[in-house]
């Protein structure tokens, strides 16, 4: 398989400087207890000698953690791109992202524990989302499904250790921190994205590369806080990957997704608010972006009940100035469904406003 055509997404924070800095510290408090100086009241001794023991204890809560989730992700394989997934019960259901398993219908499932691959098929997709659960054909014996985590628990600092088969390599793991949290991204649509607008991500130091997407990102308590989804680009350097900046779509969400698919089929609930219309990015005399063309109203929409129209050229949500398509779905992606916003327009040269309750996507 051609590893270049990989669409999932891995996390990878270096811990070499920590590690060194450590040693080193550890070394000069060493060595200068050796040297030809007065010795160190004793306290700055056991201080020193008890830094090893903190790294022992850091590196069990590693093995630990590897110990009781690794078996839970699993490699995803398509006809020809190849992700991640988390098993989400014992019923074989797995949950990975939507851009995983872009148009396909039949998958080859590999668990950590075996190289022999296991036949699944799609349940549903939501790329609005960029979620996706698939269903084993068969449950082998012993498949345990992941713990996932409280979302409002996920802290800024947090140690988190990323699951997944970055570039083909099955079972792999790396570790990193919680950069923030909260964070609205938006996805490319070119190498395999689905172009959604997601809300509420975990933003993380770790690096991303192809292979880990729908993996696990992982606190020290062995739960799933976030499904590693896409990585920043910089365009400074060619829209390659921005480095120690990368997302994952929170646990809170992917439960909520995941839940309705299992038992419904589909997403019936998105909690996604909507203006109910079809948009496209315009630009002024001077070629800048300049605000979002409607192009079509959603009969009972919310548009369509507040009166815009087709040919209206959206320039305002609320206190956010609209420029762009993504960033009108930006700026709903703040809002929830049911919520009055006011929205700023243009209709034959003249601005108007419209109070609208935003529907749902």
């Amino acid at each position: 398989m051609d590893a270049s055509r990989n669409r999932a997404l891995r996390l990878v924070v270096p811990v070499t400087a920590l590690a060194c800095s450590l040693a080193l510290l550890s070394g000069c408090s060493d060595s200068s207890s050796k040297s030809s100086k007065p010795s160190k009241p004793e306290s700055s001794i056991t201080q020193a000698a008890a830094a090893p023991a903190v790294d022992s204890d850091l590196q069990d809560d590693y093995t630990r953690v590897i110990k009781e989730v690794l078996p839970s992700v699993v490699q995803i394989q398509a006809s020809s791109d190849l992700g991640s997934g988390v098993v989400y019960d014992d019923k074989g259901h797995i949950v990975t992202n939507a851009h995983v398993v872009g148009d396909e219908k039949t998958f080859q499932v590999t668990t950590a524990n075996s190289e022999d691959a296991l036949s699944a098929k799609l349940v549903y997709a939501y790329p609005e989302q960029d979620l996706a659960v698939i269903k084993l054909d068969k449950v082998p014996d012993g498949l345990k499904a992941a713990a996932f985590g409280d979302s409002s628990k996920v802290e800024v600092g947090q140690i988190v250790l990323a699951m997944g088969s970055p570039l083909g390599l099955s079972s792999s793991v790396t570790q990193g921190i919680v950069s923030a949290t909260g964070r609205t991204v938006t996805e490319s649509r070119s190498g395999g994205g689905t172009g959604a607008t997601i809300a509420n991500m975990v933003q993380t130091s770790a690096a991303i590369n192809p292979g880990n997407s729908g993996g696990a990102l992982v606190n020290l308590d062995g739960q799933v806080i976030g499904i590693p989804t896409l990585a920043a680009t910089d365009p400074g350097l060619g829209d390659s990957a921005a480095p120690g900046i990368g997302f994952a779509i929170p646990a809170s969400m992917v439960k909520t997704v995941a839940d309705q698919i299992i038992k419904n089929g589909k997403v019936t609930d998105s909690g996604r608010a909507a203006l109910g219309i079809t948009g496209r990015t315009v630009v002024d005399d001077r070629y800048r972006a300049s605000g979002v063309a409607v192009v079509e109203v959603k009969s009972g929409g919310a548009a369509d009940k507040a009166g815009i129209e087709a040919g209206d050229i959206i320039t305002g949500l609320g206190d956010t100035d609209i420029t762009t398509i993504t960033s009108l779905s930006e700026a709903l992606a703040a809002d929830e469904p049911g919520d009055k916003v006011k929205v700023t327009y243009t209709r034959d040269g003249a601005e108007q406003t419209a109070d609208v309750t935003l529907g749902e996507q």
